[in-house]
């Protein structure tokens, strides 16, 4: 590409993370994983920082932030897999790069990326085919429109599988399948994420066309970046529009007849009509992983074929936690309304004076998808708890 708009790579520390220190060293590093934040740059660096969630963030300028010391284990991948492998936290570095996943980088994102993956890659030795996008890596767990563990939760970063992005970012080499997908320990829940990651000529299946040389070209793609807003088609569900953000309070439906509720206040979810406008929010906000059972449902109409696996956990409404190995078909149907429901899940604890959550889980007590069940309180996730005041007796459920 063009070198007019190369640059020294340099690193600003505005929004270094005030959660660094907290975080376990990495014992090895193996991959780099690409990710667009789904937000714009202000917010979405206040979220990375507040949380701890990358280890580096390139600006549409080309300016790049550090905000997890590179050594340090992020949260940036989430429920992640890779040729058997969970948790890639523990051994990749996250790279988010502020955008969308359907529209393109600037050229200065492109150099200023290029630049950050070929030192990182020299420092750790790490191969071309292992800087992949979050899309790649990032799995569901079973949930009411997939019974089974599927590829495709996200689309975030896609197009970083595609040749001609690699090209612009010195990458040749890239998985050409699925090892998990092969090997069954996933399914397909994408077909589309599917074909833009292994296709030959990826390019032709992208919503934008890659800009070449000039910054022109690709200012062009960011003056055109609106409000993101999606309408259910017939045969669409909300999560084929907006995946695990369907229920984020970030997302806001738009009924036919005039109707808004954000994500988190939905609670027909086979109801939606077709025309119902979905506007996704400007962060990458996740929705819950909580499941909540309503008044007449059934815990197989939200989470598929693992209501009895043993890292399934159902809270219930007067308290305690129950396995799901350890119910039977005629305890799942007596479920009552308001159980929440953890899937993919351990629990650790309890909590006493001489056992503190950074102990019980050392690398995840505070991720923010971890959740703390307090003696006679509701289920509630690790942000909202007073980590110098948590009680005895209090369990923590972490993934898995």
């Amino acid at each position: 590409m063009a070198c007019g708009l190369c640059h020294a790579l340099s690193y600003s520390d505005a929004y270094a993370s005030p959660r660094t220190r907290e975080r376990a060293r990495r014992a090895s590093t193996q991959f780099i994983i690409l990710h667009t934040t789904e937000g714009e740059a202000k917010p979405s660096l206040r979220k990375l920082s507040k949380n701890g969630e990358a280890h580096y963030c390139v600006d549409r300028d080309g300016k790049v932030y550090r905000i997890v010391e590179r050594s340090r284990v992020a949260y940036h991948c989430g429920v992640s897999m890779w040729r058997g492998r969970r948790n890639l936290d523990d051994v990749s570095i996250g790279i988010e790069v502020v955008g969308y996943h359907d529209r393109a980088l600037t050229s200065r994102q492109y150099v200023a990326l290029r630049e950050l993956v070929l030192t990182l890659q020299k420092i750790y030795g790490i191969k071309d085919a292992n800087v992949m996008p979050h899309a790649q890596v990032a799995y569901g767990t079973p949930n009411r429109w997939h019974p089974r563990s599927h590829r495709g939760r996200k689309r975030c970063g896609m197009g970083y599988a595609v040749p001609a992005v690699r090209r612009l970012l010195g990458l040749e080499e890239r998985w050409l399948v699925d090892p998990d997908v092969r090997a069954k320990r996933l399914v397909v829940g994408d077909v589309y994420l599917s074909q833009v990651l292994y296709a030959k000529n990826g390019e032709q299946l992208l919503p934008y066309k890659v800009p070449r040389s000039t910054a022109a070209a690709a200012e062009r793609v960011v003056a055109s970046a609106g409000p993101r807003t999606y309408v259910i088609k017939k045969g669409q569900t909300a999560w084929d529009v907006a995946r695990d953000a369907y229920n984020a309070p970030s997302t806001t439906y738009v009924f036919p007849d005039g109707r808004r509720l954000p994500g988190d206040k939905v609670r027909d979810w086979e109801g939606l009509v077709v025309g119902t406008k979905v506007i996704l929010g400007d962060a990458d906000a996740a929705g819950s992983p909580v499941q909540t059972l309503a008044k007449g449902s059934h815990p197989r109409r939200l989470i598929g074929e693992a209501v009895f696996a043993p890292d399934t956990w159902y809270i219930r409404p007067t308290g305690g936690s129950v396995q799901g190995s350890r119910l039977t078909e005629r305890s799942l149907a007596a479920m009552p309304p308001g159980t929440k429901i953890l899937v993919g899940y351990a629990k650790g604890g309890p909590v006493t004076s001489r056992r503190l959550p950074a102990q019980i889980c050392p690398t995840q007590w505070d991720a923010p998808d971890t959740f703390y069940l307090i003696p006679g309180q509701p289920l509630r996730p690790s942000g909202e708890i007073d980590m110098r005041r948590v009680p005895p007796g209090t369990v923590v459920f972490y993934r898995n």
